[in-house]
């Protein structure tokens, strides 16, 4: 005849309580850790394994097995799986130093019409070059462990971002007189006691973009036919009219735009946009 099995007596704290109670009924985490919380709980309540099962639909050896291991290692440690041991890897760190050291490179260092590299081009690369290097086990190397291994140090050998780098000497101080320029933007924006105040101010950011396209269609557009073609249809055919320079201007405090489109780009074109600047901002007259 079978021993009977005795119950096993679980602590549990009130602390630990309000912790598996908010993780029995989260949407968000494991269904693992879901299951072993509600077993504890309902093993505390009501310490037997049988019951427990039943009221879970559970076998009662589930239902053991975390009850042994809460009480062994603690509560919260009985929720999440235990590390199994898993294949050793095939790929030696020498391999991935290598490999990555490689993605550090240009492509076309290495003879390449691309620039940069791409994960196929780079796991190809190392396939084909890699065992003579002494790494045999990158022979069969697959592009989504390329990805892996690039993830593992942060490295994204096929994007490139912008950085500014500061070669001019006074680049602080010119620096400081922007920002203090749009701080008193922001003064003026909100001491402003009434329109007429803020329109005797008129800070102006400006710049310019020469060698604009002008460009015509050949032909005119489509409207959109219900059931047929959802969107406007325009002929892949156009027509240049050289290029135009555009000369612009914003006010910081109004937010009023100032552009002057020209043919040209020299300094009288230039001296046309202060011009227009300088209607558009009348002497105020102060009365006496």
């Amino acid at each position: 005849m079978a021993a009977w099995r005795r119950a096993i007596e679980l602590s549990l704290g009130d602390a630990e309580v309000e912790r598996l109670k908010s993780i029995a009924q989260s949407r968000t985490e494991p269904a693992s850790r879901v299951e072993r919380a509600r077993i504890l709980l309902a093993y505390r309540e009501d310490p037997s394994f049988y019951a427990v099962g039943q009221a879970l639909g559970l076998h009662h050896q589930t239902v053991q097995r975390c009850v042994e291991r809460a009480v062994a290692e603690g509560p919260m440690a009985a929720l999440d799986d235990r590390p199994h041991p898993g294949r050793e890897p095939t790929i030696t760190l020498e391999a991935k130093s290598w490999l990555v050291s490689l993605a550090c490179r240009k492509a076309k260092e290495l003879g390449y019409p691309h620039e940069l590299w791409t994960t196929r081009l780079l796991a190809r690369h190392a396939r084909e070059h890699g065992p003579a290097e002494g790494h045999a086990c990158l022979g069969n190397l697959a592009q989504g462990t390329v990805v892996k291994i690039l993830n593992e140090e942060e490295v994204k050998p096929h994007k490139v971002r912008y950085y500014l780098e500061q070669r001019d000497p006074e680049f602080a101080a010119k620096m400081a007189e922007v920002l203090c320029v749009y701080r008193q933007v922001k003064v003026l924006k909100k001491t402003a006691a009434s329109r007429k105040q803020s329109k005797r101010v008129a800070i102006i950011s400006y710049d310019e973009k020469p060698g604009i396209q002008a460009i015509a269609t050949t032909a005119p557009d489509l409207p959109p036919v219900p059931g047929v073609y959802p969107t406007f249809a325009r002929d892949h055919e156009y027509k240049r009219h050289g290029t135009v320079s555009l000369l612009a201007g914003i006010d910081l405090v109004t937010g009023q735009i100032h552009a002057l489109v020209k043919d040209r780009h020299r300094s009288r074109e230039f001296i046309e946009f202060l011009t227009l600047l300088d209607s558009a901002y009348r002497p105020i007259r102060r009365s006496t």
